[in-house]
């Protein structure tokens, strides 16, 4: 197994996935927050889309 093969299955790891969950999440939050709760159906579904394209499981 060389570097490149190492290299991605961390980053297919549920590891990373739980690193990219809180990232989402902490930014979803704090768009909402700042929108006053105005858009969070809008934020939650770019969260969610965002997250199948970084997610390794499509959750």
């Amino acid at each position: 197994m060389n570097i490149f093969d190492k290299a991605k299955d961390a980053l297919n790891s549920d590891k990373a996935e739980e690193i990219t969950d809180m990232g989402l999440n902490a930014v979803s939050g704090a768009a909402d927050k700042v929108t006053g709760g105005k858009y969070t159906e809008k934020i939650e579904g770019a969260r969610d889309s965002i997250d199948e394209k970084l997610g390794n499981d499509g959750a």
